[in-house]
């Protein structure tokens, strides 16, 4: 069931395609108004025009997660403005290579855990004083099924998303007396740019669409969502499981 958001407001990284872009649509569908974050401006525009589309309002706000200062002045950029952050979506995120740990190269390495882990940081550092502000306060944090599959060749994505599940879970325990909600999804199989980059022969009809995908995450982001520290699984096109780390 899709909450009603009306008068919110919403943080999406990794808007501008994939997961993120139709999450950022679902969001302004449900009433909220949306932050849109990511590098591609193009990208961004578009999803700018498909929110005024279903009367929806954004804010675009083009930026490279690996720019640690943008990130810091985004919280202050909303506490002007807003004063205050109900929704925070953290979707963006690098693959990587796919290559036996010893092959990979310190760059690709070091890049993916920028973008996926000390963005994702700096990130929650930078919003978390107006997300308290809120009423009900939602925070998810886009993991994957590799974090805990572990398998050969993915070791810094497998690693990087452990680490940002790690990083929920420390936090949903810190603020676990407050109204703020923070929960760890893993989106399943998805028919994104990266999920091609991951798969290159698989046929992408076989894998759902992002926006089927965005719109099993909806329940998540509303106030009738009480858990915390939990990490939800989409399967089937719904959240049908989750697990509770020990």
């Amino acid at each position: 069931m899709t909450p009603n958001l009306k008068d919110r407001v919403a943080v999406v990284t990794g808007a501008s395609r994939g997961i993120g872009y139709f999450t950022a649509l679902e969001l302004a569908k449900a009433g909220a108004h949306v932050i849109a974050c990511a590098r591609t401006v193009g990208g961004l525009e578009e999803l700018d025009d498909a929110i005024k589309a279903v009367g929806g309002s954004a804010t675009l706000v083009p930026f490279d997660l690996a720019d640690m200062a943008a990130i810091d002045k985004l919280g202050g950029a909303i506490h002007e403005r807003w004063g205050k952050l109900d929704i925070l979506v953290a979707n963006a995120g690098v693959l990587g290579t796919i290559s036996p740990i010893g092959h990979v190269e310190a760059k690709v390495f070091e890049k993916v855990m920028t973008i996926n882990v000390t963005a994702t940081w700096r990130l929650i550092r930078s919003v978390e004083p107006l997300l308290v502000k809120s009423d009900a306060g939602r925070a998810l944090i886009l993991s994957s099924g590799a974090a805990h599959k572990c398998k050969p060749f993915w070791g810094p994505y497998s690693a990087s998303k452990a680490a940002v599940e790690a990083l929920a879970r420390t936090w949903a325990n810190e603020t676990q007396r407050l109204p703020l909600r923070i929960l760890s999804v893993d989106p399943g199989p998805t028919r994104t740019a990266m999920r091609a980059q991951a798969m290159p022969g698989e046929d992408p009809a076989t894998v759902p669409h992002p926006s089927v995908v965005a719109a099993a995450l909806m329940p998540l982001l509303g106030s009738e969502q009480t858990e915390t520290g939990k990490l939800f699984v989409v399967r089937e096109n719904k959240i049908v499981d989750y697990r509770m780390p020990e």
